[in-house]
């Protein structure tokens, strides 16, 4: 094994890591033993209590088991022996949304800062870089204070700029000039569906769905139609195209890359087969790319967006998930929308606040956002594990878990016998929040499912929390 030097993870995380790696890649097997305590403290220049940091990391997660008198060994992980969940087949029929008053209630509880916040898909705030950009929000309204008390529509060119050059790297070329920043993740959606859609319209969507857009949906008094989606593999493009010709679907929604709740990243292929499907039809694409930044693997995937040569994909996306979600700063390229996005913007908000649109390409500017984004990945990493194993450990036999490859939430598929919806009032009187399936879906589909929000730095008081919702699970009234 070589040494690994990483300065934005713990030392302990690091040894662990490399073992962890050994075994993924199985150099280390079911069964061998992995290097004596001291035998790693000499071949990794590490104290003791560093290595054993490490054993412990290891056995939580279920890599690794201590024998009695013999050291540690490698063991099948907790998750790996739990199946992921299964294809969920919709009835693809336009749809009445109707979620609100549910999801006002989940939304509020979520936002309860005395429960254990399982439902919120954002990171505790101990993971966003507040003191950087404070200071840089400092030095900005100090230097230059007449900066705060301006607005323009599309947004601050430097900003724009940002994500023009950014856009490179996941195989798009935006000129800043087509770009709208928005009032974060939701608007961009918002005005990304208003500009091609219209009251009474068919929308297309993925089938679990971020409850979020079915909610736009609702207001907008558009229907929605539900596109069965394999958990890995995206919506069943087949099943899209015999919508398209049944129904009058007036646009499709996706979400590509670290699908909120499935945590799958599309590959290229499907991508590009989708984004020719829709070509044919002439129907655009509204595609969310919030959580792009967040793949496990640290390379930023392509777009659906990439392969659109027509203008008709719109993408959204957000630095909330990354920076934080106080800033409320989002964008969208709008494509051969741009002018009718631009004229909703100024009729929606006239433009977005400019002290963080300015701070945030600042800290882009000065590469503070790709290190703090290769932080905050192995965190999420580290904690999507942790929490997987925990599911694993805690509920009942005939549980599924996503095993994610991006993003920090996970889709749980329980026993039939589990209401999700009764579990989810069980747990807010325990004070936990979790999300029911039953949102994600315009028809109230997965009422056996829930999305556990891996956000939170795992602690004694999450694994609790954990141990509580298993037995929860287990209460057969459930």
């Amino acid at each position: 094994m070589t040494r690994v030097r990483d300065a934005s993870v713990p030392l302990y995380l690091k040894v662990a890591r490399q073992i962890e790696g050994q075994i993924r890649k199985g150099a280390l097997r079911v069964g061998d033993k992995v290097p004596s305590i001291r035998g790693m403290r000499r071949q990794q220049r590490v104290s003791v209590s560093t290595v054993l940091q490490a054993y412990f990391w290891l056995e939580n997660q279920g890599w690794i088991e201590p024998r009695p008198q013999s050291g540690f060994y490698v063991r099948v992980p907790y998750a790996e022996l739990v199946p992921e969940p299964e294809f969920q087949p919709s009835r693809s029929v336009p749809t009445e949304v109707g979620v609100g008053e549910l999801l006002d209630e989940v939304v509020r509880a979520v936002g309860d800062s005395a429960k254990v916040p399982f439902g919120a898909a954002c990171a505790t705030p101990a993971l966003y870089p507040n003191r950087k950009m404070n200071r840089i929000i400092q030095k900005i309204t100090r230097q230059n204070p007449e900066h705060s008390t301006r607005y323009i529509p599309n947004g601050i060119e430097a900003l724009r700029r940002q994500i023009a050059r950014r856009s490179i790297g996941y195989g798009c070329s935006f000129s800043p000039s087509e770009l709208v920043i928005t009032c974060g993740g939701m608007e961009a959606l918002n005005l990304g569906l208003r500009a091609v859609a219209r009251p009474g319209d068919v929308i297309a969507m993925e089938s679990p769905t971020y409850f979020a857009m079915l909610q736009i949906i609702e207001s907008l008094g558009m229907k929605a139609i539900e596109i069965p989606t394999y958990p890995k593999g995206g919506m069943d493009l087949d099943g899209l195209a015999t919508a398209i010709r049944k129904h009058r679907v007036r646009a499709c929604i996706s979400m590509t890359n670290s699908h909120n709740p499935l945590g799958y990243v599309l590959s290229d292929e499907y991508k590009k087969s989708l984004v020719t499907l829709l070509k044919q039809h002439n129907l655009p694409l509204i595609e969310d790319d919030v959580y792009g930044d967040l793949t496990f693997n640290g390379i930023r995937p392509k777009t659906a967006k990439t392969f659109d040569t027509e203008g008709l994909v719109l993408l959204c996306s957000s630095f909330s998930k990354i920076l934080s979600p106080g800033f409320r700063v989002g964008w969208i390229h709008p494509g051969r929308y741009l002018d009718a996005v631009s004229r909703l913007k100024f009729i929606n908000t006239i433009a977005s606040p400019s002290l963080p649109q300015l701070a945030i390409a600042e800290f882009i500017e000065s590469g503070g956002y790709d290190r703090h984004l290769r932080g905050l990945r192995t965190a999420f990493v580290s904690q999507v594990q942790l929490v997987s194993q925990a599911i694993a450990k805690y509920f009942p036999e005939g549980t599924k878990i996503s095993r994610p490859a991006g993003g920090f939430v996970l889709w749980v598929e329980l026993p039939k016998k589990i209401d999700a919806l009764k579990l989810y009032r069980a747990a807010l009187a325990q004070n936990i929040s979790i999300v029911p399936g039953q949102i994600f879906s315009p028809s109230g589909q997965f009422k056996h499912h829930i999305r556990i929000s891996c956000g939170q730095i795992w602690s004694d008081a999450v694994d609790r929390a954990l141990l509580t919702l298993g037995r929860l699970c287990e209460k057969s009234n459930y």
